[in-house]
């Protein structure tokens, strides 16, 4: 039996990805996925002062801290799925009032972040001999692609086939349907059904075959997410949060062709679930990174005999 745990959706959160890493020996697992959005949504600025003392503008309050608590603050930020950006009251200014700046420092502390992730991950992992796969989602930048090139060790299988054990051929693809934030990585469902029939034609189904693809296929339980308005505001229909299926066409119409064994995706945080098209199973986790919970699923498998069990984590 080879043990696979699969998380996602981590968005920055520096406690999540410490249990993903550890989840390996934890769970005896063999080999660790993460599968998309491994990065956060923002950066805060904390001002260096006069005195060694640094200020920063935190949960909607102003946090002042000296120059031997700046660990902690800086900690606590990264649990949260935020980066810290320690600059002066003069560089702060600048960043107030330009969006290019702004963006600048963004891609900056996301690459940096991301390479001590993937250095951590490699002195975690390598002695274990425990393998690790990082792909990156819709919400990930392009800077991510060259910071998970900072590891040899850690591989990222992003449009591609790999063999991630004996047997087992994974594909794995990052980029969504359209979606109301405009995020990085987005296609078009045409765009999406040709990349992936070019990258299923290449798997050999006589083996176990998984289909590690972020966004969830279409009309399904794993796709369900609160409907927006204009403003990207919850839509309120009956006294309720009024819900829609977000996931991808393509995603669905690929896996009912090509029929893997095993779907692994993610995208929508609320959707955490199992089903099957056709013979495929499809698993999505969720994700509650922002209470710096890890989701993940257990997968138990048979390689040979191409059987499984899977099992929900939540830690």
């Amino acid at each position: 039996m080879v043990k696979i745990f699969f998380t996602t959706d981590i968005h920055g959160s520096e406690r999540c990805f410490k249990k993903f890493v550890n989840a390996g020996k934890f769970y005896n697992a063999q080999i660790l996925i993460l599968g998309g959005d491994i990065t956060g949504k923002g950066f805060v600025p904390i001002v260096k002062m006069p005195n060694d003392y640094y200020k920063a503008n935190y949960q909607g309050k102003d946090e002042i801290v000296s120059k031997s608590e700046l660990p902690k603050l800086e900690e606590e930020i990264r649990f949260n799925g935020l980066y810290p950006y320690v600059t002066s009251e003069e560089e702060l200014e600048v960043i107030e009032k330009s969006p290019e700046k702004r963006k600048e420092i963004f891609k900056f502390v996301i690459k940096h972040t991301l390479e001590e992730w993937m250095v951590l991950a490699t002195e975690r992992l390598k002695p274990l001999g425990i393998k690790i796969y990082v792909s990156p989602g819709n919400d990930d930048d392009p800077v991510v692609d060259d910071a998970l090139l900072v590891s040899k060790y850690v591989v990222n299988p992003d449009m591609q086939v790999v063999e991630i054990f004996e047997n087992v051929k994974m594909l794995s693809y990052g980029y969504s349907n359209p979606t109301p934030w405009n995020s990085p990585r987005e296609k078009s469902e045409d765009e999406i059904y040709s990349d992936l029939k070019a990258l299923a034609e290449k798997m050999d189904y006589n083996k176990f075959t998984i289909f590690n693809i972020h966004v969830p296929p279409y009309n399904t339980s794993l796709d369900i997410a609160p409907k927006l308005d204009k403003t990207l505001k919850p839509v309120i229909e009956s006294g309720s949060v009024a819900t829609e299926n977000v996931g991808s066409k393509s995603v669905r119409k690929i896996i009912e062709e090509f029929q893997p064994d095993l779907g692994l995706h993610g995208h929508v945080h609320e959707s955490a679930g199992n089903i099957k098209i056709g013979k495929t199973v499809c698993l999505n986790p969720g994700s509650e990174y922002s209470d710096g919970i890890l989701r993940g699923v257990l997968i138990n498998l048979d390689e040979k005999k191409k059987k499984f069990t899977y099992q929900f984590t939540m830690g």
